[in-house]
């Protein structure tokens, strides 16, 4: 056990975020501290030693680190250093969870630089809840795990991905990140229904959502994170918040980033397909 293992029937319960949040970005950061409706926001946890902790710690509302680096569906295992980074975060901000993504980003020591998708086997099933163990036992506090957007599938996959989650889910506790917009680019990608691909997702273990924007290249979905949030996805938004399911739905922005007119308008279109209000003060915002 590291310095960062308590036991697990000793970790404090998750204070989930509630509201309307937002990826902090240090281009956006004087926007995120100034909005009066934020219910929490998410960091990069790679990025944070980048900037003087009182930037983020001096925020108002939840800060969840979000890792990119941890690669828990790799075939070696999850490394202590980049466990302890997240755990750091985690301490350093008072967060009340981490989240990372199923996938790996690196094998036989060539970094990738792209969340890659494992393929939906027994064997990769394996060695992700083997990561998702380690990572678990080495964090003050719970952690998410978000499905990625894929160009493609495996050939041999065994699950479907709602199957492949849930399973993960059922042997680790983890909790999940469900990146709504990733549903709607796999399911672009794999010619299915998006709505039907929600609907068979393990919703009783949500701990918050992501949603984002992007778009087609030769006819394939490119999850961006640079171009506004589509009309099909903010449906899925207002299907998911339907359910109950999901109380915290979060605007992942990490470039091209508009005017704040702009990004505040988004942030509202998903308030409203949440049906959790506006989080925007008009007498403040809605200027020329």
């Amino acid at each position: 056990m590291t310095p960062h293992s308590p036991n697990p029937s000793d970790r404090p319960v998750a204070t989930w975020p509630h509201g309307i949040g937002i990826g902090w970005r240090p281009e956006i950061a004087g926007l995120v501290s100034d909005l009066p409706g934020l219910g929490f926001c998410e960091v990069i946890a790679e990025s944070v030693s980048r900037y003087p902790i009182e930037m983020l710690s001096a925020l108002d509302v939840p800060v969840i680190p979000h890792g990119i680096g941890l690669s828990l569906g790799g075939a070696e295992p999850v490394t202590p250093e980049r466990i302890s980074l997240l755990a750091d975060c985690a301490e350093r901000l008072k967060s009340p969870l981490v989240s990372e993504h199923v996938a790996f980003v690196r094998a036989g020591g060539v970094e990738a630089e792209h969340l890659l998708p494992i393929p939906r086997s027994r064997e990769a099933l394996d060695v992700l809840t083997d990561n998702i163990r380690r990572t678990q036992d080495g964090l003050p506090v719970p952690l998410a795990v978000e499905n990625i957007a894929t160009l493609f599938d495996w050939p041999d996959d065994e699950f479907s991905e709602g199957e492949f989650l849930a399973e993960v889910i059922d042997r680790t506790d983890v909790h999940l990140l469900l990146d709504v917009e990733n549903v709607y680019a796999c399911a672009k990608n794999r010619g299915t229904d998006p709505v039907r691909d929600l609907e068979r997702l393990p919703h009783e273990r949500i701990a918050y959502c992501h949603v984002a924007g992007g778009h087609m290249v030769d006819g394939r979905y490119h999850d961006t994170h640079t171009d506004p949030v589509p009309p099909d996805v903010l449906e899925l938004v207002a299907q998911i918040a339907e359910t109950g399911a999901a109380q915290a739905f979060m605007l992942e922005r990490d470039g091209n980033f508009p005017p704040a007119r702009e990004l505040l308008a988004e942030l509202d279109a998903i308030a409203d397909a949440a049906r959790m209000g506006r989080i925007t003060d008009g007498s403040r915002w809605w200027v020329a």
